[in-house]
């Protein structure tokens, strides 16, 4: 296992970062960009800024399910919280780090949905004649998070095949295998 390196407040610290930097954005697009009818270009016609707002899930799903998604972001928060806590003096960095990416993003949009029922979304993506559905910066930190957790487990994974089959078996195997 890999020792940690940082204080459990680190995590809590870029938890707030990721926090903070989703709020700012949401409170420019709200205020510089006209929702629904305004698209600023940023590469051609591929990443344009369109000011939204979005009353269900990720692509828009289970539209006006508010109750369901405090709830939910609710369960998974504190599931967070308590595996950061349980986990932090035992876990690798790149999982400690995944989950406090995780944890800004869900609190960011879980203070839209509390606050105004809804989540600002402004980040659009086409490709050609497809457009990927808009979406937000608390958005990407979840992805990203995800993305990271699932790195930290094909790395540990790999790490233990590695430490394992080179040959030499688990030390509890061998010995049954000399008691026979």
């Amino acid at each position: 296992m890999q020792r940690r390196i940082w204080p459990i407040w680190a995590y809590y610290a870029i938890a707030i970062v990721v926090l903070l930097i989703d709020y700012a954005s949401k409170k420019v697009i709200s205020r510089n960009v006209e929702l629904n009818t305004e698209s600023i270009s940023v590469l051609g016609n591929f990443f344009l800024i369109t000011h939204t707002r979005n009353r269900g899930a990720a692509f828009s799903m289970l539209q006006d399910q508010r109750w369901f998604f405090l709830v939910v972001t609710i369960a998974v928060v504190t599931g967070i919280l308590w595996y950061l806590h349980r986990s932090f003096r035992t876990s690798r960095l790149l999982l400690l780090l995944a989950l406090a990416v995780i944890l800004g993003g869900a609190v960011g949009n879980f203070l839209d949905r509390a606050l105004y029922g809804e989540v600002v979304d402004f980040l659009q993506f086409n490709f050609g004649s497809y457009t990927f559905p808009i979406f937000n910066l608390a958005d990407t930190a979840i992805c990203v998070g995800v993305g990271m957790v699932i790195l930290d487990t094909l790395l540990t994974m790999k790490q233990e095949n590695k430490s394992n089959g080179n040959g030499e078996q688990p030390r509890d195997a061998s010995q049954e295998q000399h008691s026979v």
